[in-house]
């Protein structure tokens, strides 16, 4: 069967997994929702959407893919990485997707992997690190074998609390990033911020960089500034960053 593995990813963490899974059934391929060239159809026997749980909600790039993507399969996988808890991410993806669609995905999974939203949560513990990729690895394994059967498994819709934490941030969002800072000494302008930025919210001027309110808060260019030149909200220039360590040849670009 023919899939198109879609995915969103920012650290590594959704990239990984969306890897795994496409390596795992025959005729599987790749399609970067943050890419230029994500199509306006996808027709394949089945679809398999990743992405990472931002404030128990799904990424706008995200909710536009749902939207504005008409997907022609007969199975829809739906599946959302998360460092502390998925919230109701699942369950607001399985919402837009029966309202843009026609109906339900068919399968439904959340995906423990890293915290990496470091602005809150701080530098990752090394010592903790293998465990949590022990996980991600046994939960992607058990989805992929659920997909290759065609397995069905769905979720509860309701989740009022996860719908007003995800709704605030969505408004608050373009308000965002004028908590990025960077770092005049640091930057060289390498320009490598503005590569791998999934929505062309990171752009050079002047030699520097700077953000715009196209921003998702993805923090893939504060964890792939080859300077730790960016830094967001409390979040310390020094502070030890992150990339998925398997996915480490990834960090200028996907």
């Amino acid at each position: 069967m023919s899939v198109a593995v879609c995915y969103f990813s920012g650290t590594g963490n959704t990239l990984w997994s969306a890897k795994k899974i496409a390596a795992g059934l025959s005729s599987a391929y790749l399609v970067n929702i943050g890419g230029k060239d994500v199509p306006n159809e996808i027709v394949a026997d089945a679809a398999v959407i990743l992405f990472p749980a931002y404030a128990y909600g799904v990424p706008t790039i995200v909710r536009k893919l749902i939207k504005q993507t008409r997907f022609t399969c007969t199975y829809t996988a739906i599946l959302t990485t998360y460092g502390s808890k998925p919230g109701g991410a699942l369950a607001e993806a399985a919402r837009l997707y029966r309202r843009a669609q026609g109906r339900r995905p068919n399968y439904m999974a959340g995906i423990p992997a890293q915290e990496n939203f470091l602005p809150l949560f701080g530098a990752v513990d090394p010592k903790k690190e293998p465990s949590r990729r022990a996980m991600q690895a046994e939960t992607t394994q058990q989805a992929l074998d659920a997909i290759d059967k065609y397995e069905t498994r769905k979720v509860y819709r309701f989740r009022p609390f996860s719908s007003l934490v995800s709704g605030l941030f969505r408004f608050a969002r373009p308000l965002l990033p004028r908590f990025y800072k960077v770092s005049a000494e640091r930057c060289t302008g390498c320009g490598i911020c503005e590569q791998v930025c999934p929505v062309g919210a990171a752009e050079l001027k002047d030699g520097k960089a700077v953000f715009n309110k196209k921003c998702e808060i993805c923090m893939a260019c504060l964890n792939r500034c080859p300077k730790n030149a960016v830094k967001f909200w409390r979040l310390k220039f020094d502070t030890p960053r992150y990339f998925h360590p398997e996915e480490a040849a990834e960090k200028t670009g996907q």
